[in-house]
């Protein structure tokens, strides 16, 4: 039997019909886009009262148990001292049982005036004895009592103050979140999952993989794909890993495939010196290890991918690329269209190589919002200079680059308006994007970021000519919107961003997946 609802008197955000104010849809598909005056008759109607209907958006890079835990549990992203990182755990910890460990998320030094971190025997007395793990913004270096630090002992990255990173992050990061509870992670999965719908998102992709989630962990996830919930497309990062994912259910083997770390925990690989440490970094994978991942990629017909943020990790990705391309030639890897998260620290040659290949950038605009410009993050560790020509989002999309926006949630806080205002208001004026293309990169983008076969994905399977339409509002592609009241107003469309949308309704393929 058909199903239809009708929305009306309102603005939608077609190019269908760039005036319409009435959007129908029947059994999960877009039927019809116009005027009120012309409506077609349905079984139910929704008066939108004014109110604004675009495509839903699609968040390209997300960690949905460590943002549910960071939700529900000890956030520190307002602390701005080492004496008010321990007085938040000692309270958060004094309502947990002896035995739980403390998970915070959050703290960034670089925005405190003394930039001293607490000691690990400090955190474990604020602890009540206590083990905790509190990670960084970047979640690439972590804070960790005596307990936890000594299971990484001779570890790259190991110090016994408790701050550790690389390979040492990974071995307590494992540990600790290994103790959450199966219930409480599902727990976690589900709040995260009802936040983003509760923002107008649709669709979310996670990244997970040894070092940021274990594999229940992210079958888990995607086994509540679509369930009432935004649909997860999974990216499995291992190197050499495509038929592995595949087997998990991801729609590739890359996402967090690290090639190197992050600048919040000057681990990012970068081809000068950070100023205020030595050296440039880590990278984790050469040249012939991303040529051999992405021939196995091809041989599984997989989507692939690497993590990159400075510019000698994605120089050697490139690099990667363009031995593949000795051996599959350099049309087959466009079409493959495989990923590169952040890419944070490019230039023009960079660039090139992302055109070249084909490669679509996963982005955050949020990243220059909260760590760009003259006097943030990026400033001290890299200087002025090198932090104005960082995220160049406007320079990438004016070349070509296809270009799909996320939040790296918990890194930044999912906030899909607040990504799109951020790339329109890039702290270099060079690199700002139009609010039409900001929000494409966070809406179509996002789909197109795909593989163009997901058969893979645990999600509800649709038409090749479904999957090319996603992200547009359009008669014969998936009923997949947001409905939002708009305080600003609407320019060519689109809201003004002076004060953000707020989200009234989120319809996935027809299902309504949050309503106010």
């Amino acid at each position: 039997m058909s199903d239809s609802t009708l929305y009306r008197n309102g603005s939608v955000y077609s190019p269908a019909d760039p005036t319409a104010t009435a959007l129908l849809a029947r059994d999960g598909v877009i039927a019809w886009v116009g005027p009120d005056a012309e409506a077609p008759s349905a079984d139910v109607t929704v008066d939108l009262d004014g109110a604004l209907v675009t495509p839903a958006f699609v968040d390209a890079h997300v960690h949905l148990t460590d943002t549910g835990l960071a939700l529900s549990g000890l956030d520190l992203s307002g602390a701005r001292s080492a004496g008010e990182v321990l007085a938040a755990v000692a309270a958060f910890a004094g309502k947990l049982p002896g035995d739980a460990v403390v998970l915070g998320h959050g703290w960034d030094e670089t925005t405190w005036d003394d930039q001293a971190k607490p000691e690990a025997a400090a955190l474990e007395r604020a602890a009540g004895g206590r083990r905790a793990y509190l990670s960084q913004a970047s979640i690439h270096s972590a804070l960790c009592t005596p307990s936890l630090l000594a299971a990484a002992r001779g570890r790259p990255g190991f110090d016994e103050s408790g701050w550790v990173r690389r390979e040492a992050h990974h071995v307590v990061r494992e540990l600790a979140l290994g103790s959450v509870p199966a219930v409480q992670r599902g727990r976690a999965q589900r709040v995260a999952l009802a936040r983003a719908a509760e923002l107008g998102i649709a669709a979310v992709h996670e990244c997970g993989g040894p070092g940021t989630s274990g594999e229940a962990d992210f079958t888990g996830l995607l086994a509540l794909s679509g369930q009432g919930f935004p649909e997860v497309y999974g990216y499995w990062g291992e190197l050499l890993s495509a038929a592995k994912a595949k087997e998990l259910g991801a729609v590739g083997a890359g996402g967090d495939l690290f090639a190197d770390g992050a600048l919040g925990s000057q681990t990012a690989h970068l081809s000068e010196s950070y100023l205020d440490t030595d050296g440039c970094g880590h990278g984790y994978v050469s040249v012939e290890q991303v040529r051999d991942h992405l021939l196995d990629c091809a041989a599984h017909g997989v989507q692939g991918g690497f993590h990159a943020i400075g510019d000698a990790a994605i120089g050697t990705v490139l690099a990667g690329f363009a031995e593949a391309a000795r051996k599959l030639g350099v049309e087959r890897l466009r079409d493959a269209r495989h990923r590169v998260e952040h890419a944070e620290i490019v230039n023009k040659r960079l660039i090139a190589g992302f055109v070249e290949y084909g490669i679509v950038a996963s982005m955050q605009p949020a990243f220059d919002r909260l760590w760009g410009g003259e006097s943030q993050m990026y400033a001290q560790r890299l200087g002025v200079a090198r932090s104005l020509e960082s995220n160049p989002m406007g320079a990438m999309h004016g070349v070509g680059v296809a270009l799909a926006f996320g939040s790296d949630s918990p890194v930044t806080p999912l906030d899909p308006w607040g990504g799109v205002r951020a790339a329109v208001r890039h702290f270099n004026p060079v690199h700002r994007m139009s609010v039409r293309a900001a929000f494409a990169a966070h809406t179509r983008g996002g789909w197109r970021a795909l593989p163009r076969d997901i058969e893979g994905a645990r999600s509800e399977p649709r038409s090749r000519d479904q999957r090319g339409s996603e992200g547009v509002l359009v008669p014969g592609a998936p009923a997949t919107f947001a409905v939002w009241s708009v305080p600003a107003g609407l320019s060519h469309g689109l809201p003004v961003l002076d004060e953000l949308p707020v989200c009234r309704r989120t319809v996935l393929r027809g299902r309504v997946i949050y309503e106010e």
